[in-house]
C-alpha cells in the first residue's frame, strides 16, 4: 500500500440540467471554472450528487470526458464509475482511462445487496485486473446502497493492490472508521460527509486526509480552506472556518415536517427526508447558480423544506459574508437579492 497520496479537498459536483431536462454542459462547465478559481484539489463528476443512477449511459459518459476536458489539468479529476452493475462500473472506468484518468470512485453496488466478500471479489477485483494503471477509491455509503463492503475485505483488497488509494466515508460510523485506519494506517480516509469532516480530520484514530464535498459546490475557497488548515496542523483555523461553514453543512440533507390532507378531510402531520442532492441544487438555483431541477424521481422541497435551505444560506450570508463573496463575484450575483427574493423560493416547491 503506497503512503497516502490522495488527500485535499474535492467537490462532488452537482450535474446541472437544462429546462428541457438535458445536461447543460455550459453550465457545467462554468461551475468548474468556480471550482478551479477556489483554489479545489479535485473534482468528482457523477457521484451521488451528479445524480450517477438517474443518467442514461451516454450522459454518464460525456460527463466524465467534459469533466476532464473542462479541467486542463488545472484540478483533479476523480471519475464517478460505479453502478450496481460490474459491467456496467467496468465501461465507465473505460471511458475515464480513454479519457486520461486514472482515478475513479466506485461506490459499492448498489439494490443488488452483495455480502462484502462479493463486492470484494466480484466487483472491486475485475476493475482492478481490467485496468492495470486505475486507482480507485471505495466508496461506502449503506445508507444508500443497503451493504458495505468492510474494513477487512478492503484491507486484503488493498494487500494485493497498491492501487487502491482511498475510501470515501459516508457511514457515519467512527468506530468503524477507527478500524479502517487500525488496518490500513497508510490509507486514505476521506470524509464523505460535510458535517463531520472536521470531527474526523482531527481524530488521530482516524486521520481522515480530507475531503470530498458537497457543499464546495457553492463555497470551495471556504472548504479547501478548512481542509488545507487542518492537514497543516491549525487546528484553530481550520474550526474558525468549520464553524462559519456549520449551517450549511447541516442542509445536505434537509428533514422537514409539514401537513398532508387526506381524503376524507382530516390532516396528517409527515416528515419528509429531502436528500443529496435536492437540497443543494435548490440553493444553487436560489442564488442564480447552473444546477436546474433534479431528475425524477427527486422532485421539489415542501414551503418547509425551502424555509430550511433558505434560512441556511441567510445566515451565512449576514454573519459570514467572506463564505459567499467568491461566489457573488464570479457569478455576478446579488445574493442578498436573491435571497430576499420570495419568488425565487416559492416557485421551487411544491406548495401546500
Amino acid at each position: 500500500m503506497p503512503i497516502i497520496d490522495f488527500k485535499g479537498a474535492w467537490t462532488a459536483l452537482i450535474t446541472p440540467f437544462k429546462p428541457d431536462g438535458s445536461v447543460d454542459y455550459s453550465g457545467f462547465e462554468k461551475n468548474i471554472e468556480f471550482q478551479v478559481a477556489g483554489g479545489i484539489t479535485g473534482i468528482l463528476p457523477v457521484g451521488t450528487t451528479g445524480e450517477s443512477p438517474a443518467l442514461k449511459e451516454e450522459e454518464h459518459n460525456s460527463v466524465i470526458k467534459k469533466a476532464k476536458e473542462f479541467t486542463m489539468g488545472r484540478c483533479g479529476v476523480l471519475a464517478g464509475t460505479g453502478s450496481n452493475s460490474t459491467l456496467e462500473a467496468l465501461g465507465y472506468c473505460r471511458t475515464a482511462v480513454e479519457s486520461g484518468i486514472d482515478k475513479v470512485l466506485l461506490v459499492d453496488c448498489y439494490y443488488n445487496g452483495p455480502s462484502s466478500l462479493e463486492l470484494r471479489r466480484e466487483y472491486y477485483q475485475p476493475v482492478l485486473d481490467e485496468y492495470s494503471d486505475i486507482k480507485i477509491v471505495i466508496y461506502v455509503i449503506p445508507g444508500r446502497t443497503g451493504t458495505a463492503i468492510t474494513p477487512a475485505d478492503i484491507a486484503v483488497l488493498s494487500g494485493r493492490y497498491d492501487r487502491v488509494i482511498a475510501i470515501k466515508e459516508a457511514t457515519g460510523d467512527i468506530g468503524r472508521m477507527t478500524e479502517e485506519h487500525s488496518l490500513m494506517p497508510d490509507m486514505s480516509i476521506m470524509s464523505g460527509d460535510d458535517d463531520i469532516t472536521f470531527e474526523i480530520m482531527t481524530n488521530s484514530g482516524i486521520g481522515s486526509a480530507g475531503a470530498i464535498s458537497v457543499i464546495s459546490n457553492i463555497a470551495p475557497l471556504a472548504v479547501t480552506g478548512m481542509v488545507d488548515a487542518l492537514l497543516s496542523g491549525d487546528r484553530e483555523k481550520g474550526k474558525s472556518i468549520a464553524d462559519k461553514l456549520k449551517p450549511l453543512f447541516s442542509i445536505v440533507t434537509v428533514k422537514a415536517r409539514s401537513t398532508r390532507v387526506l381524503p376524507d378531510g382530516s390532516k396528517a402531520t409527515v416528515e419528509d427526508r429531502f436528500r443529496n442532492p435536492l437540497a443543494i441544487k435548490t440553493a444553487m438555483n436560489g442564488l442564480g447558480i447552473p444546477a436546474g431541477a433534479p431528475r425524477r424521481p427527486l422532485g421539489k422541497m415542501t414551503p418547509e423544506g425551502i424555509d430550511i435551505v433558505r434560512g441556511a444560506l441567510k445566515k451565512v450570508y449576514q454573519e459570514s459574508f467572506d463564505i459567499f463573496k467568491p461566489l457573488e463575484e464570479f457569478y455576478g450575483i446579488d445574493i442578498e437579492e436573491r435571497l430576499s427574493d420570495n419568488d425565487v423560493w416559492n416557485k421551487m416547491t411544491y406548495g401546500v
